[in-house]
């Protein structure tokens, strides 16, 4: 925090132990908010609290409790990505400022429209805008726009990952990332392996690094930059925090401004996979991914060109020393990598003193550090830390002097025998104080008071966070007053105006702070209905031709979707068409195809799709999807509000927690999926174009989607599908199909009557097959462990109950 606001940060993001997307980070305390936040408006700095997860049922009260204890402590506002938590914070004060979260996955002007219509004070875009849309978005809405421009990249939208959670269990909505997208994988081709040389890691993206496209995104729109410093050191936040700082002002003074290669360096040195900027300039599925390394490089040196007896030979292209740490990259990603400090750096054999910018050198390792028979010709070396640099940016914040001093003016007025009054400004802020003596004043019979004189008793602010700019004075006669006494009104100045500064800001408070859930009882009152989503044609009709009573068509290109209609239509069923699961500005033709292909419904899975067609009065029903992120009762209110006819939860739910949410929420709008392939990654980055092609993007990668099936195999021999749908992103499917089928007695007696079965790669008799299954189960003929054994028995993948685990 202290490296942040002393290296110029307008705000810092921070979270407490609970409720923020960094559950393992050393995160602050309730208890320390009123301190946090007197430090940051010391210094006119914003504290924005992180609540960026899933908030389930049973965290209701508690959250609320967090949030009260913000606006009791003046945090500037909460980051959010629970529309359910947006309207708990709504009931409770009308003004508290609320920020959507890049967890929202917001990324076009609908979905902006649709979280302004909540009051948010910002909105942070998806990390996968680029500048073209970000301008488009910024001039469609008053709504202030906030981007990342520096830090890790997640390889699937915000919001939208179940990796984790699926294989580890631990969320991602929930600040638990088990980063699935940086381990290894090999890539299988129509179900053979693709040789791929050293490139593993097919998923982890290099590191964002836009700080030479600040003014580019200044006159897009942008209002806000946003650095990634959690979980980092403070040395890191210093570097880039101060560099950034520096770029956004030489823009605002008129100067071009472009980082050195010694800045671009030093930001590499903090922490780097490689530096990209990521999507802001579009899609580039060949910069985005180096795929062979997982991990923090730092700055690369050159390779090593010969091994000797105690050093290796190496033409240097960037700066060494001794002291410096390093590591020899030989490209094997499963290997263990030699590493460790330079003890000396030679050329010819020569002792060399200092650091060496480039040339021909011998890099000497530290004694036991490195196995140099474990180092081979060619090998990488980077250079992983700069003791130097680290000392450098440590002195900016670890020091107890204010780090930046304010401007007062101050105005003094009077006469013999009344006191002296002082009025104190603070210019940076506009606060004023006035202060008068406690005593009158006298005349004065050897040196009455000047403004120099008062001037250096008054400018003596040395410890505080001010200095003297200017002093008016207005004093009838020659007068006088103790010295004693001046410094008392100086420092009673100095602490009122501290007082002003870190006083807490006053929200708006409702009274009926908090509503409690209302459990509901009521069981279903009509015969349980059966969904099938089906992701072919051939799907589409054995599911029309099965007993369920809706059919969901959730096609790679929605060409297809006439003929899907048409076939539910010939079999008297009512069918959805589905939308994409991201929605980008210039991307309304696709939600249009979709009503003009005659579906009787529309399954909405963004939030710029609902807004879309709520202000278009399209009059079909529209049903929510799982990836708007429904944890609790409240935002099931909060959609349904919003014309959603059904509503399915989160896949974050454990039974439990799915349990707690529907004992209160309205189960007569539920539908609950409780058979799939569960979708964990989905992402802008496109595996096809990127190892099947030799183009950068859909223009250019000659649809090998067309005509190769692709899954991604894991380290322990499970692959998972990988499909593209009609904006080219991609979905990671997991290998094995989960289901809920045991718990179907749970949700009946809850009042849910709606339940869905996806399917992915099945034929038209496995269709049928597992519809026959679910529908003998929800009619009381069989129980929901047969169901789940017979699948097991079946499907060579076998099955597990994924997210319902007890």
């Amino acid at each position: 925090m202290k490296a942040a606001v002393v290296n110029g940060a307008d705000a810092i993001f921070f979270g407490v132990e609970k409720f923020n997307a960094r559950a393992r980070a050393d995160n602050f305390r309730v208890d320390d908010l009123p301190e946090i936040m007197a430090y940051l408006h010391t210094y006119g700095v914003k504290g924005y609290l992180t609540f960026n997860i899933l908030v389930f049922e049973n965290e209701l009260k508690d959250a609320r409790e967090l949030v009260d204890a913000c606006m009791n402590a003046g945090v500037d506002a909460v980051i959010v990505q629970d529309f359910g938590l947006v309207k708990a914070i709504r009931e409770m004060s009308p003004d508290f400022p609320i920020h959507g979260s890049t967890q929202m996955t917001i990324t076009s002007p609908e979905a902006v429209e649709f979280a302004s219509q909540y009051g948010m004070e910002i909105v942070v875009l998806g990390r996968e805008n680029n500048l073209k849309q970000i301008r488009t978005i910024a001039g469609k809405t008053n709504t202030p726009l906030e981007v990342f421009v520096h830090g890790a990249l997640c390889v699937s939208y915000s919001g939208q990952c179940l990796t984790s959670e699926m294989w580890g269990g631990r969320s991602a909505n929930r600040g638990e990332c088990a980063q699935a997208c940086r381990l290894p994988y090999d890539l299988m081709v129509d179900g053979e392996q693709k040789e791929m040389g050293n490139v593993a890691y097919l998923l982890s993206p290099k590191d964002l690094a836009a700080i030479d496209l600040i003014p580019d995104l200044i006159e897009a729109g942008v209002s806000s930059f946003k650095i990634e410093g959690r979980m980092k050191t403070p040395e890191y936040v210093a570097n880039v925090v101060s560099k950034y700082r520096r770029a956004i002002d030489a823009y605002f003074e008129g100067k071009d401004y472009t980082p050195s290669d010694r800045e671009v360096r030093e930001l590499q040195q903090s922490f780097s996979r490689g530096f990209t900027h990521g999507f802001l300039e579009g899609t580039n599925n060949k910069k985005l991914v180096d795929g062979t390394f997982p991990k923090s490089r730092g700055v690369y040196l050159g390779t090593v060109k010969k091994v000797l007896k105690d050093a290796v030979l190496c033409d240097l292209e960037a700066p060494l020393k001794r002291g410096d740490g390093i590591v020899f990259d030989a490209g094997h990603p499963q290997e263990k990598e030699e590493g460790g400090r330079v003890y000396d750096l030679r050329r010819n054999g020569r002792k060399v003193e200092g650091e060496v910018e480039q040339g021909r050198i011998e890099i000497v390792p530290g004694r036991n550090d490195v196995k140099l028979r474990r180092v081979q010709v060619g090998d990488k070396i980077w250079k992983t830390n700069d003791p130097e640099l680290d000392r450098r940016l440590r002195k900016t914040f670890e020091t107890d002097q204010p780090y930046r001093l304010f401007p007062l003016t101050v105005s003094v007025r009077g006469q013999e025998g009344t006191p002296l009054t002082a009025e104190w400004i603070d210019e940076n802020t506009g606060n004023r104080v006035t202060v008068t003596s406690e005593m009158n004043l006298e005349k004065a019979m050897k040196r009455p008071l000047s403004q120099d004189y008062l001037a250096e008793q008054w400018g003596r602010l040395g410890g505080t966070i001010y200095e003297l700019h200017a002093l008016d004075m207005e004093l009838a006669g020659e007068v006088i007053v103790p010295v004693k006494e001046l410094n008392r009104m100086r420092r009673d100045a100095v602490e009122q105006l501290m007082e002003q500064r870190q006083k807490p800001r006053v929200y708006a408070r409702k009274e009926a702070s908090v509503q409690q859930a209302v459990a509901q009882t009521n069981a279903a009152q009509h015969d349980p209905e059966l969904v099938a989503l089906c992701r072919t044609v051939e799907q589409v009709r054995a599911a029309a031709a099965a007993d369920v009573e809706y059919v969901y068509a959730d096609f790679e290109f929605t060409r297809d979707y006439p003929e899907a209609v048409q076939i539910a239509h010939d079999h008297g069923k009512r069918i959805a068409l589905s939308t994409p699961r991201i929605h980008m500005p210039g991307e309304n033709g696709v939600l249009n195809s979709i009503v003009k292909a005659g579906p009787d419904a529309i399954l909405v899975r963004n939030l710029g799709a609902l807004s879309y067609y709520r202000q278009a009065g399209v009059e079909l029903p529209l049903f929510g999807d799982f990836s708007l992120n429904v944890a609790n009762h409240k935002a099931v209110e909060v959609f349904a509000e919003n014309g959603l006819t059904w509503i399915t939860p989160s896949y974050d739910l454990n039974i439990q927690q799915m349990v707690d949410m529907l004992a209160v929420a309205d189960t007569s709008q539920m539908e609950l999926v409780i058979h799939q392939h569960l979708p964990m990654f989905h992402t802008e980055h496109c595996v096809y174009c990127t190892f099947l092609s030799e183009g950068t993007d859909y223009t250019n990668c000659g649809r090998p989607c067309e005509s190769h099936r692709v899954s991604l195999q894991d380290r322990i021999g499970m692959s998972h599908p990988v499909r593209v749908d009609v904006g080219c992103r991609n979905t990671v499917y997991n290998a094995i199909e989960q289901s809920g089928a045991e718990y179907l007695p749970n949700f009946l007696e809850l009042g849910v009557r709606r339940y869905r079965v996806e399917f992915l790669e099945e034929d038209a008799d496995q269709v049928q097959h597992v519809l026959c299954l679910y529908r003998e189960a929800l009619s009381g003929k069989r129980s929901g462990t047969s169901v789940w054994r017979e699948l097991k028995a079946t499907n060579q993948l076998g099955v597990t109950r994924g997210q319902l685990i007890k």
